[in-house]
């Protein structure tokens, strides 16, 4: 029966509350898990409560490193120069001396792996030109992907009491980065760079575990991003304001481990509330589209989101070139008018961004 269903869920999610250590620090806890795979929310605290980042921060530095190096702007074999600004970055740190030239691969690693915040500065400067320029770009980005409680102020996360962001927003983040970039999805399970262990202890801890940030400060506490698999599906997970980082990884692995037994049961997605499933119309010769994106992979992830919410339509592809600068739509095809016209009404609720110009727009089907 549905209400024996809706039970044991409840008890299962009363099950995964912080434990003793972390009720502490309720003041900065948050927590949330997600199946990657519908968005469904598998357990939620305080989800939209503001918080400070710490060093999560340096998973939307990699991220537009990831963006940089698909547009060509650099490569993993690119070499580039350590600045004074970037070696008087405070600890954790490569260690870098002004001057120095690393290579593109070898700042993501350290950033990655081992946290290492003049790397984070180095990466921003080489992408962006002035660490400055690349926190405009992080916010941008942020904005672009529905991060609606996130600002960045830095690049690595060291303590600014503007920094703050939300478990559903570091949410959001790490599924954007395994969605749009897989490719490079290994860095965050790296569990070793010259010789020094990741700081993210249970990618060694636990076989499921396979990527993803830690974070600290004393404003923040404990934080801690996962991404875990189990027979083929995956869950993000993410802790905010952990008592310790032995509680949290604890708390964490809980966590991990109830996300996937309540991974089939009924849940509310991250971007938005699910919709009835829409019946298969006969004639599904109509689109929608979005205009106004800089990336065809974020307009990728925003048509998903649509084609989950309706439970109909097909994945289209639009770009045009003005001025040298390329734009791209977010598309969606094979709808019939009425589930179009519903799609645009609703898409800053079901993408959770500023409202755009949503077109319906008629296709010929020679079927």
């Amino acid at each position: 029966m549905i209400w024996v269903r809706l039970l044991t869920i409840a008890i299962a999610l009363c099950l995964v509350s912080p434990t003793a250590s972390v009720a502490k620090t309720q003041g900065r806890y948050a927590s949330i898990i997600v199946d990657a795979d519908s968005l469904d929310v598998l357990h939620a605290r305080q989800i939209d409560a503001q918080r400070h980042p710490a060093s999560l921060t340096k998973i939307m530095t990699l991220y537009l490193t990831f963006e940089a190096m698909e547009r060509g702007d650099i490569t993993l074999s690119s070499s580039v120069v350590t600045s004074a600004h970037a070696a008087r970055t405070p600890a954790v740190k490569m260690g870098l001396k002004r001057g120095q030239s690393v290579t593109i691969d070898t700042l993501i690693q350290a950033v990655a792996v081992r946290s290492s915040n003049d790397a984070a500065v180095v990466l921003a400067e080489a992408i962006a030109g002035s660490e400055g320029a690349f926190v405009t770009r992080m916010n941008e980005t942020a904005a672009s992907l529905g991060m609606r409680q996130t600002v960045f102020r830095n690049p690595h996360g060291l303590p600014d009491d503007m920094q703050v962001t939300t478990a559903r927003d570091m949410a959001k983040l790490a599924l954007a980065t395994l969605t749009r970039y897989p490719q490079h999805y290994h860095y965050f399970g790296q569990t070793h760079f010259r010789g020094r262990k990741s700081t993210n202890k249970l990618l060694s801890e636990r076989d499921d575990v396979d990527g993803f940030k830690t974070g600290y400060t004393r404003a923040s506490g404990y934080n801690l991003v996962i991404s875990a698999t189990r027979d083929d599906h995956r869950i993000i997970a993410v802790v905010l304001g952990g008592a310790s980082s032995g509680s949290r990884n604890s708390h964490m692995s809980d966590l991990i481990d109830r996300g996937f037994e309540v991974m089939d049961s009924v849940a509310s997605p991250v971007i938005a509330a699910r919709a009835p499933t829409v019946q298969t119309p006969v004639n599904r010769n109509w689109a929608l589209q979005i205009d106004g994106f800089d990336s065809p992979a974020e307009t990728a992830i925003f048509a998903d989101a649509l084609i989950r919410y309706a439970g109909t339509g097909e994945v289209g592809m639009r770009s045009v070139s003005i001025n040298d600068r390329a734009y791209h739509s977010v598309r969606v095809e094979a709808l019939d008018n009425r589930t179009a016209r519903s799609l645009c009404a609703d898409h800053p609720k079901i993408l959770q961004i500023a409202a755009r110009q949503c077109k319906v727009l008629s296709i010929i089907n020679p079927g």
